[in-house]
């Protein structure tokens, strides 16, 4: 029998995680021939030489029993994390799994407003995305289903998540609580915090996650790893996560608590269950070119009522203590975020999507 071909297309390494789930779920159905591609993982070094690392991530990926494709083949379902060049696969159902929450970022509207004259399958991971996406007034010929949010699947599944394992693995003590420090690129609070991150956890683990753009010098400078990497020696208690180590989720396992702006993975730390230390930004100087908006929200609000939410460096060493031991008030807010946020935190959002999609080939429906 014929089987339904299947692409997971990437443009940098990080998107990974967003498909892991998803890329076991239909490679162990053997109807289906899947594929990965990567396009556009590319390190710039003196601000103008690019590297090209698409093939060292490959031959990893074919390594790990992967099927790689270039593409120039036709695919009956293209998954991909951000909108893409449509016209390149021709009449496959395309499904945008977007590689972080949904409504957090204008940018995810402007692309879509640009892309509105073709039909995506969009899968957004709760009520607050999807009313966000409806109320932009740019879906166009989209087609939106909530399902949850599949990246996070195996968190609720407990899939090879030891915390001691892990911590040991990562030359930590298992003892002491966890700091996850996890700010993103642009905007970023990396540079207020660069000192006062180090001296606040001193009697704790801390991880540092940088964004993966931080590395690649091309969207954000090299020294947004730099200055982490030329304090780290200095401090024994603290590691930073090296770029290939795309996969946030088993950090957010181990993490007792998180240290962040307005990175996805405040919203995905929300899933745990767990209380995030939020530094707020000016909003004033957050804009894009066009005058509008970087962010879909002002991180200044976001999850007031759930998380710490801090001003100056100073106030970190205290934000941290309260998110380790947060009130009960926080605790409850937090659960009404959750069911604002997110739907079905059960580990099958994966599974909803492989369904939603059989049935829309099964209806013969392409765009």
């Amino acid at each position: 029998m014929k089987k339904t071909k299947v692409l997971f297309k990437m443009f940098y390494l990080y998107h990974k995680a967003a498909f892991d789930p998803l890329i076991d779920l239909f490679e162990s159905d053997q109807n289906y021939d899947v594929a990965l591609s990567l396009t556009h993982e590319v390190e710039r070094s003196f601000g103008f030489f690019d590297k090209d690392e698409t093939k060292k991530y490959l031959q990893k990926f074919d390594q790990e029993g992967h099927r790689i494709s270039d593409e120039n083949e036709n695919f009956d379902i293209v998954f991909a994390p951000d909108f893409i060049d449509e016209k390149r696969y021709g009449d496959a159902l395309l499904c945008l799994i977007y590689h972080g929450i949904t409504f957090t970022k204008t940018v995810t509207y402007r692309e879509l407003k640009k892309h509105a004259g073709h039909r995506y399958i969009i899968f957004a991971e709760g009520d607050q995305s999807v009313e966000s996406l409806q109320e932009s007034g740019s879906l166009g010929n989209c087609e939106l289903h909530k399902v949850g949010y599949p990246k996070m699947d195996p968190y609720f599944t407990g899939e090879n998540f030891n915390r001691d394992k892990i911590l040991k693995l990562l030359g930590l003590d298992p003892d002491k609580p966890v700091i996850l420090f996890a700010p993103t690129y642009k905007p970023t609070c990396l540079y207020d915090l660069k000192e006062a991150i180090f001296e606040s956890t001193k009697d704790y683990n801390l991880i540092i996650k940088l964004h993966h753009y931080a590395w690649m010098g091309k969207y954000a400078s090299h020294n947004q790893h730099k200055i982490f990497e030329d304090q780290i020696e200095n401090y024994p208690h603290a590691i930073i996560i090296p770029k290939d180590d795309y996969n946030i989720l088993p950090l957010l396992f181990v993490a007792d608590t998180l240290v962040s702006e307005a990175s996805g993975a405040i919203t995905e730390f929300l899933a745990t269950g767990k209380t995030g230390v939020i530094y707020n930004l000016d909003q004033e100087n957050l804009k894009h070119s066009d005058g509008e908006a970087l962010l879909g929200f002002d991180n200044r609000e976001y999850l007031k009522e759930s998380f710490v939410h801090i001003d100056t460096p100073k106030e970190l060493h205290a934000g941290i203590k309260l998110a380790l031991k947060p009130i009960d008030e926080m605790k409850k807010a937090q659960k009404r975020d959750q069911k604002k946020i997110f739907y079905k935190l059960d580990g099958n959002a994966s599974i909803r999507v492989k369904q939603i999609v059989e049935q829309l080939i099964s209806d013969g429906i392409k765009i």
